[in-house]
């Protein structure tokens, strides 16, 4: 990526090189260095540290987040409870990137190039933005497209199996997250997964709701919400949310314990504020609370099992798929998950892409062989409607893999589909 260099000032960001000048700043990362010295007539180079110095980044706190599960809701409730607070956050993530109140653009990448989230920064520093949330994914640690960024705090969510097709093992999986822990940045650790990681313990707090913590959950209700009875050192304090689950009881400790970290306030006064954070778009969204309909964008075997085992105190009915053209081998371990916790499966479509549908749902129901609680349709709204049909009182429904997307790709065509949409024009909401 390439900076043009104007009286002092870099103007714009481009990737063309056809745009290339003699007022151009090439930016030098570790990723390109290599490239930058091979080439014959190199033009003039600025690390990401030299640019973070040119324009006054440094005045940011930044805050990181990452883990397999979590990064989005708990950078969001971050930016949220610093708000009510009065700060003015800005956050960088999936869902795009916001400076204060305002979203400045529609969904990125988990963490996008190094010089995208410089520009990024300094847009919120232009603002008069005193903090920056940014989840940071493994192929951003990787690939060091967080180079030459000081954290002012990170967070550990927790660390399972994903990416694999990109790390190759889950012990290279590990090692890659646990390197973002391995300075003396303050960090923020789940302690009841801490096992997953190896970190500095330099700077380190922790939160938990088994282990005992720095921020540890004392009781905790998950009827109706979350309500929970935190301590913190000494104090104590207590607060409820409209979310749901209990992996959500983890993603709200951790941005409380982040925002007590960053801040100072007492727990207490963050914990006033947990109650108007209703969550993500399509994360544990409730649709309906009569009858209970969540959609989530679970779609691994170890992301259903994260949302089912969190709701697993109510009797569940599922409906999920698995995209085509991706990783077959969790298709069956889907289907397991599923059979281990819900009362009634749904078993659909998500994304087919070039994939033929029915193959899908066969690789799936692998994993439910000898269940008879499993029906089976590649149309979607068909299974939801059947699905809602069926829903007895007492009864939550799951609607996951989508979450808040709102096409279907099949045959390289997406066409409008919303799960929320379905859900509630089928419950006449």
């Amino acid at each position: 990526m390439t900076l043009p260099f104007d009286g002092g000032n870099y103007s714009a960001l481009t990737d063309d090189t056809a745009q290339i000048d003699e007022k151009t700043r090439f930016l030098k990362t570790a990723q390109n260095s290599r490239y930058c010295e091979a080439l014959d007539t190199p033009p003039p180079f600025i690390t990401p540290r030299e640019l973070i110095a040119h324009w006054g980044l440094d005045e940011l706190k930044v805050v990181g987040v990452t883990g397999t599960n979590g990064k989005t809701t708990v950078t969001a409730a971050i930016y949220s409870f610093l708000l009510d607070l009065g700060e003015k956050p800005a956050l960088q993530g999936t869902r795009g990137f916001f400076a204060i109140e305002e979203r400045l653009e529609e969904k990125v990448m988990t963490t996008p190039s190094i010089l995208q989230t410089l520009h990024h920064m300094k847009m919120a520093r232009d603002r008069g933005c005193n903090y920056f949330i940014m989840e940071v994914s493994s192929h951003a640690i990787h690939q060091e497209r967080i180079e030459g960024i000081d954290f002012a705090l990170k967070v550990h969510t927790n660390v399972t199996s994903d990416h694999l097709d990109y790390h190759g093992t889950v012990e290279e999986y590990r090692r890659v997250k646990s390197l973002f822990f391995a300075d003396e940045s303050p960090k923020l650790l789940n302690k009841d997964d801490i096992k997953s990681i190896t970190y500095n313990p330099i700077g380190a707090q922790s939160y938990g709701v088994d282990e005992p913590a720095t921020f540890k959950v004392q009781a905790f209700s998950l009827r109706h919400g979350i309500t929970a009875g935190v301590k913190h050192l000494q104090e104590e304090a207590s607060f409820h949310s409209p979310m749901v689950g209990l992996f959500n009881l983890f993603n709200l400790m951790a941005a409380i314990g982040s925002v007590v970290m960053l801040t100072g306030r007492k727990i207490q006064e963050v914990c006033d504020v947990v109650e108007n954070f209703a969550g993500v778009a399509g994360r544990m969204e409730v649709v309906s609370r009569d009858p209970l309909v969540i959609v989530d964008f679970a779609h691994t075997d170890d992301g259903m099992f994260q949302v089912l085992d969190s709701i697993k105190d109510r009797d569940i009915s599922v409906v999920f798929g698995a995209g085509g053209n991706r990783d077959k081998g969790k298709r069956p371990r889907m289907g397991a998950v599923a059979g281990r916790f819900a009362k009634k499966i749904y078993v659909t479509s998500d994304n087919p892409r070039d994939e033929v549908p029915e193959q899908i749902l066969e690789d799936i129901l692998v994993g439910l062989r000898g269940n008879e609680r499993v029906t089976a349709t590649p149309d979607r709204r068909l299974a939801i409607k059947m699905a809602l049909e069926a829903l007895d009182r007492d009864e939550v429904l799951l609607i996951l893999g989508k979450g808040d997307e709102d096409y279907q790709e099949i045959k390289g065509v997406k066409h409008h589909f919303d799960d929320r949409e379905v859900a509630r024009e089928l419950l006449g909401l």
